[in-house]
């Protein structure tokens, strides 16, 4: 098991140095106030996600529980 797990986590160690070598080749010259600025927008995109899918789970609990109450007025 454990030569296993090392084999695993020495192939993935060797294959990152590709991608590390690919990382000294950028061209558009980004700096740290680039990507400042777009881990400030994505974090707007998630502050609005969460409070969208928290509607959209009570929406659906509230239609489960119409559909019960139906259900159970039907059965009467």
């Amino acid at each position: 098991m454990k030569t296993t797990l090392a084999t695993i986590f020495f192939s993935i160690i060797g294959t990152a140095s590709t991608v590390w070598a690919a990382v000294d080749g950028l061209e558009d010259h980004s700096g740290l106030l680039c990507w400042i600025f777009l881990g400030f927008c994505a974090l707007i995109v998630v502050a609005q996600l969460l409070p969208a899918i928290m509607m959209m789970a009570g929406m659906a609990k509230g239609v489960a529980e119409h559909s019960v109450k139906a259900e159970e007025k039907a059965a009467k």
